[in-house]
């Protein structure tokens, strides 16, 4: 499946962004989906993911302030990020995988979008 993420930007402490990932190709509801980041010098990290079901997974230092979730009818996987902190600064990038279940390994994910970067500033 090929992925497409968008809607990152800047944005002051305690603000908030919605990402987005488009897909096409495969079907997507066949698809378990998730969004990951990557800071500079740090490895990437699973922020959220959500089964074709809905069933979804946090990251502890997120599951609070974001919500992971996924319209089947226009293939597109959403992130709703709220009182961002600098340390969320990254790259969010979104991937797919086939097992059916969120996986926490980036390893695990077959197809990546290109990355849309989150800036938060203090």
């Amino acid at each position: 499946v090929q992925l497409q993420a968008s809607g990152g930007g800047l944005v002051q402490a305690g603000g908030s962004l919605r990402l987005s990932c488009a897909a096409s190709g495969p079907p997507f509801g066949g698809y378990v989906m998730a969004w990951f980041r990557q800071a500079p010098g740090k490895q990437r990290e699973l922020v959220a993911g959500i089964t074709s079901s809905g069933t979804t997974k946090y990251t502890d230092s997120m599951k609070d302030r974001c919500t992971v979730s996924r319209d089947n009818g226009k293939n597109t996987m959403y992130l709703q990020m709220n009182s961002l902190k600098p340390e969320d600064t990254a790259v969010y990038y979104c991937a797919a995988q086939r097992i059916n279940r969120v996986l926490v390994s980036a390893t695990l994910y077959e197809d990546w979008g290109q990355g849309t970067l989150v800036t938060v500033s203090s």
